[in-house]
């Protein structure tokens, strides 16, 4: 990496520059985030994942605008056009976007209004009027060029008038403007600063885009409209049903270019000022608009992107109940309820359906089959999905009577009628169908959510925002690497994990995990890591990557289980030798860790921060650094939205986190939204400063709208019921700002501000 990118990247992330050149060359060298972070500590100063992250994306960045800026100085040099003074501020443009102002009067472009004029031999008079002498006569300097014809593709453009001939002078001069690299940072700056958001309707949509309602006639501040809103009329517009613009005050934008170009009042200036109006409308301002949109929406994109992100990562690390025989239980009335039983390595050991709901006679045999299952099998976990007749299962089920140790867990069925149909679930069980395999993915994400997540699209999982409308690779960039970081954090079980788990570990992919799984189906359970580079295809360098991440319960070496890389095995070896024990007894015994003295083994490759890692691995050797599970269950008797009433405390799950606010599993088979102004008795900016997906919360029922099945929530300590509540102020135009009226933001029924239907317009437009 070049100098001086190294330079630019320290100055804008706030680091050393020997920790962004360290970190640079070790992601050439092919190293991955999670393994930087994990094991190069010393190297790159302690960066975190984040960091690590940042830097490399800026460098990607910074590799495109060189890609672009090397493209652009050929292109020139080719035409002929490259002076030494371009080519100096070509080399010295900082963005893609001062590169690209740079370039664009020298950009190879169709013909123009204002390359007509120059056909037609009126830069002359254009130079004159740029000029604005105040002794210059437009129209009589203008005369001489009356008649001047020019014939293209057999077709002949002629100026017949003095007004003809100002006309397209002024077009050369509009292009001139549009072309000024300072005209173009001014009117950009002011787009972005003061622009204005509008949405109006397209005309005949009234009904078809009524979910847009809020968006009929819209208009906001860009700088400070949420990421949600500017995601809702981007949407809307892209369906046809709104028209949206961005666009300043236009005095504004047209003071800037006058500032710049009109020099005084005389006649030339007018038309200079003629021209400086024309490019406004018809060039410069229709592409500060499409730029200043972009910006928007990739900020907007950003945040959505992060809000995603930030829920897939909560859902990833969700507690697993751990290795656990376990029955799954998928849901139904009409077509029963598929029951699979899992052994505590997840596999498939027997499945049934069972029919509790449609008859006495039924019910008794569905009793008679889960009990003897829990008998035979010793069943010590019960997953049962939470889609259709999921609350009158567990009922059924809690009816049972069965020991109070078998935890009767409700799971999250998202995502898993995609994995029944996916590739991988036809291969892991190609003799059963699709809703044998929805019940054993219920089943295993109650026993480790993160190695059955990863084996669906995280888009189909249901926690993101406005996915759909994102920059999708920048969206599967981001969600693929939040799976590896949560995959590398945990740890994999070598001898025991799918190879579509392994293919998120550091320095393995597709290819790799499959010829691991291979050796390990051919030649037994891998003894020891080392057994590692006997793999096809796994070379030395993705064996470092690798292995510190892949657990071996039993294995060759105590240290096989642990987080502790190979390449530091001999180091602890060393620390036990020097204590007159083994290293199974600094695994054991905590004062033995304590006497190791952590000075006597730094050297240049091995600082603190990596021995104060292995010492802590010493003390908690492979453990999952997932928060212990805790059994959550609905409150009894409230199963459908009928059983509601405003007013009623319900326990509750967080199932996704949004920029508005949050939604709320409460065990009625419709998740409540709490609006961001319900969250907590403070302010509340981001929704995510306070809850995570996951997180178990009591909520307060506000209000129902039965016909819709909508439900509001609240999780304010003291809620106050009615048809008006208590807004949150705010800045940035979120509803409920401080002094706003609450009902401007939300009318979708018509009726009257805050009520439940009002709550859900923005949510309308949060499709998964």
């Amino acid at each position: 990496m070049l100098e001086h990118h190294i330079v630019q990247i320290t100055q804008e992330l706030g680091l050393q520059p020997r920790q962004v050149a360290a970190t640079a060359v070790l992601l050439e060298e092919g190293a991955t985030v999670p393994f930087i972070a994990r094991y190069r500590k010393e190297r790159t100063g302690e960066l975190d994942e984040v960091q690590i992250t940042a830097i490399r994306d800026r460098i990607e960045q910074l590799e495109t605008l060189d890609k672009r800026r090397e493209s652009i100085l050929s292109s020139l040099d080719e035409r002929k056009l490259l002076t030494e003074e371009l080519r100096a501020k070509v080399a010295s443009a900082a963005t893609m976007t001062a590169l690209e102002d740079i370039y664009l009067p020298y950009k190879p472009r169709k013909r123009t209004r204002a390359t007509i004029a120059k056909e037609l031999g009126l830069e002359p008079l254009s130079e004159l009027l740029w000029a604005q002498d105040p002794m210059t006569d437009p129209e009589k300097e203008a005369a001489p060029f009356v008649g001047n014809s020019v014939t293209v593709d057999a077709k002949t453009s002629t100026v017949a008038t003095v007004a003809e001939v100002l006309a397209g002078a002024r077009d050369i001069l509009a292009e001139r403007i549009n072309d000024d690299a300072t005209a173009r940072a001014r009117l950009r700056s002011l787009y972005l600063e003061k622009g204005v958001m509008k949405s109006t309707l397209v005309s005949g949509k009234e009904e078809e885009g009524a979910k847009f309602k809020d968006y009929f006639d819209w208009s906001e501040p860009a700088a400070t409209a949420p990421s949600h809103r500017i995601l809702a009329m981007r949407r809307g517009e892209t369906e046809g049903f709104l028209y949206t613009r961005l666009t300043p005050p236009e005095t504004e934008a047209l003071g800037a270019l006058y500032g710049l170009f009109v020099k005084g009042s005389c006649p030339a200036a007018e038309q200079v000022r003629l021209a400086c109006d024309d490019c406004l409308k018809r060039l410069l301002g229709f592409s500060m608009e499409v730029e200043a949109r972009t910006f928007y929406k990739k900020k907007a994109d950003e945040e959505a992107i992060r809000v995603f992100a930030d829920n897939l990562r909560e859902l990833l690390l969700a507690s697993p109940l751990g290795q656990k025989v376990t029955l799954g239980i998928d849901p139904g009335f009409r077509t029963g309820c598929k029951v699979v039983l899992l052994d505590r390595q997840g596999k498939l050991l027997a499945n049934e359906v069972i029919y509790p709901g449609r008859s006495r006679g039924e019910e008794m045999e569905a009793a008679e089959a889960i009990l003897n299952m829990v008998r035979i099998h010793k069943v010590e976990a019960i997953a049962i999905g939470n889609g259709t007749a999921s609350r009158e299962t567990e009922a059924f089920v809690k009816k049972l009577n069965l020991p109070s140790s078998i935890a009767v867990v409700m799971v999250s069925e998202s995502g898993a009628s995609i994995y029944s149909a996916s590739e991988i679930a036809r291969e892991e069980f190609p003799n059963h169908d699709l809703t044998v395999r929805g019940a054993v993915s219920i089943g295993r994400r109650l026993m480790d959510p993160l190695a059955e997540l990863v084996k669906l699209d995280p888009k189909s999982i249901g926690v993101g925002q406005y996915q759909h409308d994102v920059d999708q690779a920048a969206l599967k960039r981001s969600l693929d690497d939040v799976v590896v970081s949560c995959v590398n954090k945990v740890g994999v079980e070598l001898n025991t994990a799918s190879r579509h788990l392994l293919a998120y570990v550091s320095g393995l992919n597709s290819r790799t995990a499959a010829s691991l799984v291979s050796h390990r189906d051919t030649n037994g359970p891998f003894k020891s890591r080392a057994e590692l580079l006997k793999i096809s295809g796994l070379g030395p360098k993705a064996f470092e990557q690798a292995a510190g991440f892949l657990r071996i319960r039993d294995g060759a070496h105590p240290l096989d289980a642990s987080a502790v890389h190979p390449e530091r095995y001999e180091l602890v070896d060393r620390m036990a030798a020097d204590l007159g024990c083994t290293v199974t007894d600094l695994l054991r015994d905590p004062a033995k860790r304590a006497a190791i003295k952590l000075d006597r083994y730094v050297t240049p490759e091995v600082g603190l921060p990596t021995l104060k890692d292995i010492v802590a691995e010493l003390a908690k050797p492979g453990r999952d650094p997932r928060e212990q599970f805790e059994a959550f269950s609905f409150a009894d008797g409230v199963e459908k939205v009928e059983d509601l009433q405003p007013g009623m405390k319900l326990p509750g799950i967080v199932t996704n986190v949004t920029a508005f606010g949050a939604f709320v599993d409460i065990g009625v088979h419709q998740d409540g939204l709490v609006h961001i102004s319900q969250i907590s008795d403070d302010f509340v900016k981001n929704p995510a400063d306070f809850l995570k997906v996951g997180q178990k919360v009591q909520a307060t029922v506000m209000e129902i709208d039965l016909p819709r099945k909508r439900i509001a929530l609240s999780l304010k300590t003291k809620v106050e019921l009615g048809p008006r509540q208590p807004r949150q102020g705010g800045a940035g135009g979120r509803p409920g700002g401080r002094g706003e009226d609450f009902s401007k933001y939300m009318r979708q029924d018509g009726g009257r501000p805050g009520t439940v239907n009002d709550w859900f317009s923005m949510a309308q437009q949060r499709k998964p």
